[in-house]
């Protein structure tokens, strides 16, 4: 019942397998900061645009 845990193999599996999720964690972090400043940033540029009169 260990054997799959105990060989390498599945050592190396377990390993990329907890790598694959720190990486998709973080991504995710990243993409939401990303998108948090984007939208930060269209906000301030639409406020602007429509305080100038260009929209609206």
């Amino acid at each position: 019942m260990l054997d799959p845990l105990t060989s390498s193999t599945g050592l190396l599996l377990a390993l990329l397998a907890v790598v694959l999720v720190v990486v998709a964690i973080l991504a995710v972090r990243v993409a939401i900061k990303l998108a948090v400043r984007v939208g930060l940033v269209a906000g301030v540029a639409l406020a602007g645009l429509y305080t100038v009169g260009v929209i609206g």
